[in-house]
């Protein structure tokens, strides 16, 4: 039996209908693909019935001055976390976990010089020895997506705090899993990179919050990005093919958070707007199934992936938020584009695009480069400022790849943890971008009807505080590079 396969017909049905495992969510079950969605677009297929117990917005929790961190899932993202997090002043990476012996000695191997982690492997059930050791405060998930939630589930429970790659979760059922446990149990969860804490995302961060732009209109966002023959079909990528297995039997935005977390960050979802529907749409697949049909006339090892269900090769979801300003984000990664992710903003005042960057303040056009490059070292946030000094000043080689490479996002982190700050990303900002992907593939089923987006803030969002403190005006910045 093929048990991704019958994992990803679990999904689409608990997706659609919210399976009550966690006491959170009732359902009912989604219209007729073939016959339309009439009504759907006026109940809600995923009713609420959480109560916010504590809200984690703003939440502080008690300061630890050496982080105590373990890291589950060392494969190609996984191994640099561990290299990652081995970086930054303050961390002890005290264990590693992973199904494959040979890739945790590597991770335990590459930190050797500066750090002793215990290696956890073989078994189904090790990482939960990880998660339940006293001296971890900070568990990093980097396994294949099914894994994420109970790994998080599991830290929080057991009084740790969670960084999970992204997606957070892959059901709104899910997603209201994390939220209701990271508020009972006080741990944060916090999903790792696409974030405003560095580049030029940060930079429009804070034009827009110094008002540049005027008030926000439009954003748009992408994660396009041809996976197809370098990760996806190939055998020594990804454990049992795992991210191939993610396209088949899936139809929606299955991976939208770098291009639409950046635009949340700066549309002030949680804490000043929040998302209100989505409709979605997904064209066929014109190239995954003959791909994998050119492969399998080589080798027969190919074969069970010929005529399989395939996500379309584009899925475009536009979102409305409640404030009205509307969201464009996009899912591509087969066909041969350049690649898109955070792309454009646009404002009563002005607009930004990613591809060349540039900034144009009217219909006469983009201002002169020389121009744009001034203010974008005017607009430059303390936070990345601080960041460039630390690593300018850090006695450690860079390494190339970004995956290895210490980032903001990382920094930042393990510098609130150590002061006792806020986060500035939480569960709730974790929960909506996560909660597009299921939400996504209902519209996707429902011949693109609407589809209301969960509000995991309890309406909070009205009065929240915002997160992402990228000028460091709450403290912190001060946890350096090694």
């Amino acid at each position: 039996m093929d048990r991704s396969i019958d994992r990803k017909t679990f999904l689409k049905i608990s997706g659609a209908a919210g399976v009550a495992g966690a006491g959170i969510l009732g359902g009912c079950s989604p219209a007729s693909n073939r016959g339309g969605a009439s009504g759907a677009s006026r109940e809600n297929p995923f009713p609420v019935t959480h109560e916010q117990s504590f809200n984690m917005r703003g939440y502080a929790a008690p300061p630890i001055e050496e982080v105590g961190v373990a890291v589950i899932g060392v494969g190609n993202r996984g191994s640099g976390t561990v290299r990652r997090l081995a970086s930054i002043e303050g961390v002890q990476v005290r264990a590693i976990s992973d199904m494959e012996e040979d890739r945790v000695n590597a991770a335990i191997e590459s930190i050797s010089a500066t750090h002793s982690p215990d290696g956890y492997f073989g078994g189904e059930e090790e990482w939960k020895k990880v998660c339940e050791r006293d001296d971890i405060h900070l568990v990093a998930i980097a396994t294949p997506w099914e894994w994420h939630v109970p790994m998080a589930l599991h830290a929080m429970e057991s009084g740790k705090h969670a960084y999970t790659e992204l997606p957070a979760a892959q059901t709104v059922e899910d997603c209201w899993r994390l939220v209701e446990t990271s508020e009972r149990t006080r741990m944060h969860c916090v999903q790792m990179s696409a974030s405003c804490h560095s580049g030029i995302s940060a930079v429009v961060l804070n034009m827009a919050r110094q008002g540049v732009f005027g008030e926000l209109i439009h954003a748009e966002g992408a994660y396009i990005h041809d996976l197809m023959r370098d990760y996806n079909f190939t055998k020594t990528m990804y454990h049992d093919l795992w991210r191939l297995k993610e396209n088949i039997g899936r139809h929606g935005s299955l991976y939208p958070q770098h291009g639409l977390v950046p635009i949340l960050q700066i549309m002030d979802m949680n804490c000043g707007d929040q998302l209100d529907y989505l409709v979605s749409m997904s064209s066929n697949d014109f190239m995954m199934n003959e791909y994998a049909r050119e492969l399998a006339s080589e080798d027969p090892f190919w074969e069970p992936y010929v005529d399989r269900d395939y996500r379309g090769n584009m899925n475009t979801t536009t979102i409305r938020t409640k404030k009205g300003r509307t969201i464009v984000v996009q899912h591509d990664v087969t066909s041969p584009r350049p690649g898109v992710r955070f792309d454009l903003l646009s404002g009563t005042n002005g607009v930004y695009q990613a591809r060349p960057p540039r900034f144009a303040h009217g219909h006469d056009g983009w201002v002169p480069d020389e121009e744009f490059q001034e203010m974008v070292q005017s607009y430059t946030p303390e936070i990345t400022k601080r960041f460039r000094e630390l690593s300018e000043s850090s006695t450690t080689e860079r390494p190339t790849h970004s995956y290895a490479r210490v980032s903001p996002t990382d920094w930042r982190l393990i510098d609130s943890l150590r002061m006792g700050l806020p986060m500035d990303m939480d569960v709730y900002d974790a929960a909506l971008s996560s909660s597009v992907i299921p939400l996504s593939e209902w519209s996707v089923a429902n011949r693109s009807t609407s589809v209301d987006v969960p509000d995991f803030t309890m309406g909070a969002w009205e009065s929240n505080p915002r997160g992402m403190d990228i000028n460091l005006e709450q403290g912190g910045g001060e946890t350096g590079l090694v």
